[in-house]
């Protein structure tokens, strides 16, 4: 499938309301699923079924994440956390700074999309608990919030 017929597709599924998309075109299929306002990809040269993994946080994350103080925002993907818009910007956000539910606080990017995570919760940065370029696993805290 064309390439720019693929982005097309992945476009209406973040625009629109729907959150699942399957196009089947000869011997090609692409199926597109958004979750979370996050749209994933993936294309087959023949109908083949897929079995989406089971995501856990591993038990070192949880053990962490049990020990924190204040509500946790952890990651809904694993992917690489970046805290600016691009190299050299200024940080999205500082410990203390003031947040509110919907405001973007980090990006992950994960198969070269950049997916903005926004916060889940009113109230201050308390910590910032993972390093600008460090890689992330799904379900590990990124922030604590007060």
């Amino acid at each position: 499938m064309d390439l720019r017929k693929l982005k097309k597709l992945i476009d209406l599924v973040q625009e629109s309301g729907i959150s699942e998309l399957e196009v089947t075109e000869g011997e090609e299929k692409v199926k597109i699923v958004k979750s979370g306002g996050l749209g994933v990809a993936y294309a087959a040269p023949n109908p083949v079924p897929v079995a989406a993994p089971v995501l856990t946080p591993a038990p070192a994350v949880a053990a962490v994440a049990a020990a924190i103080q204040g509500h946790v925002v952890k990651s809904p993907m694993v992917g690489t956390f970046y805290r600016s818009p691009s190299p050299g910007a200024k940080h999205f956000v500082e410990v203390g700074d003031t947040v509110r539910s919907g405001d973007t606080i980090c990006i992950i990017e994960a198969m070269k999309l950049l997916n903005e995570i926004e916060c889940d919760k009113d109230g201050a940065i308390k910590s910032i608990l993972v390093e600008n370029g460090q890689p992330v696993e799904y379900g590990e805290p990124l922030f604590v919030i007060d």
